[in-house]
């Protein structure tokens, strides 16, 4: 990052500017991030709450219908969009820069004067459940939801994103309403941009759009989220698919243990990144095993898991199974050589520095950074700390993290014993 063009600025209200400056291009890109936000502060008779949020800020303001604000970014050629995960909520914006403030004062409407209407909620909550429904038909993500909610149990990462079918159905526009003004206020937004604006038009425009927006009297609501416990469990679901799927899971640092997380993301690099990874290597290219062989190590505020996971045909799916624990447990018995460290690094880096080509991804990657705490020098740290991780320090990550395995199975009767 070109720190010289780089600025942060706090409104009066709380709300958070990060400014990358790249005048290359007449196109800026931004993120405005809620910070306390995302499934995480969800529960089991509301899942799926944040996500149709996401789905229906956009369809109605006080000011403007669902086509309106459609016509508007459309009129442009701009993009808007909302998007949840399980730790954030965020809005995203692009335009060329004559038409910049155009779109932020949309954004700021949006933000400041949602409606909700019920027939767009209707509209959302019918095209959720078939997405939800959609979802049970997949091997891969019945055998993901079945581990997720092994592990984290009372936890909200227990849950997906869209939520449940019966969760769903029930959630109404007061729902809607009650989380916006709990969660939705200046002092909880991170708005990051990237892109042709100097910093004085950057805060002129916010200033104007969202500076006059006052903070609520009532104190930033605080989460306080259940235990997670680490019990190992088998669970397999039958199901008549032309393969089995099987995956491990062990529970991963949150992105605040910055060592291990750092070391745990080369070790995932190592083990399930791309044709060369072991696990492609050793269980599809020399075994034969494997249709889709691959790890997992999401980005998160709270525990992580570390997911290795096989597609197999029905009759492999004992040995597949066997192979994958294999070459967990040989991470733990073996250093890895400093040429397979040194690889694993430079396509770590390669590909973390590939994400942060365009406007949009520079504003995205600086804004979660800030969003969760890390600051944007997490980025320069990062890439830091990814260069000093030893065959050592990854012995030890695995020793340390991978032990007795969650396992998650989804297959033919007949192949699984229970």
């Amino acid at each position: 990052m070109n720190h010289n063009s780089f600025h942060q600025y706090t409104l009066s209200n709380g709300i958070k500017l990060l400014l990358q400056e790249n005048h290359t291009v007449a196109i800026v890109a931004a993120r405005i991030f809620l910070k306390n936000s995302g499934s995480r502060w969800e529960n089991r008779e509301n899942s799926g709450l944040f996500y149709l949020l996401s789905r229906v800020i956009t369809k109605g303001t006080e000011r403007y219908r669902a086509e309106e604000i459609a016509e508007k970014i459309e009129s442009i050629g701009a993009g808007l969009s909302a998007d949840v995960t399980n730790d954030y909520f965020s809005l995203s914006l692009k335009s060329v820069t004559a038409d910049f403030a155009e779109i932020v004062e949309l954004a700021s409407e949006i933000l400041r004067n949602p409606t909700f209407p019920t027939d767009e909620i209707d509209l959302e909550k019918k095209l959720t459940i078939q997405s939800i429904r959609s979802q049970r038909e997949q091997p891969f993500n019945l055998a993901f939801a079945q581990l997720r909610e092994n592990m984290y149990a009372t936890h909200p990462y227990a849950m997906s994103v869209l939520g449940k079918e019966e969760t769903v159905a029930t959630l109404t526009s007061d729902d809607l309403q009650n989380l916006y003004q709990e969660l939705f206020r200046p002092d909880n937004l991170v708005i990051s941009i990237s892109g042709n604006i100097d910093l004085q038009s950057a805060i002129s425009l916010l200033e104007k759009t969202l500076g006059d927006w006052p903070n609520p009297a009532f104190a930033a609501k605080q989460l306080n989220l259940p235990q997670v416990f680490n019990q190992p469990k088998a669970d397999c679901l039958i199901q008549d698919t032309q393969q089995s799927i099987i995956m491990l899971g062990y529970f991963a640092p949150s992105v605040y243990s910055e060592s291990d997380f750092t070391a745990l993301k080369l070790l995932n690099t190592y083990l399930g990144n791309g044709l060369s990874s072991r696990l492609f290597v050793e269980l599809r290219e020399k075994r034969g095993l494997a249709y889709d062989v691959s790890a997992l190590y999401p980005t998160r505020r709270d525990l992580s898991q570390l997911i290795l996971y096989i597609g197999t045909a029905p009759e492999n799916r004992q040995i597949a199974q066997d192979g994958l624990k294999q070459e967990a447990d040989r991470l733990v018995e073996t250093q890895l050589t400093s040429q397979e460290l040194q690889s694993a690094k430079n396509k770590l880096l390669g590909q973390y520095a590939l994400s942060k080509q365009t406007n949009s991804e520079i504003a995205q990657i600086n804004g979660l950074y800030e969003t969760l705490g890390l600051g944007v020098d997490f980025d320069t740290k990062f890439t830091e700390l990814v260069k000093q991780v030893s065959p050592e320090m990854i012995q030890e990550i695995a020793i340390k993290y991978i032990t007795e395995p969650y396992l998650s199975v989804v297959g033919p009767e007949q192949n699984i014993e229970k």
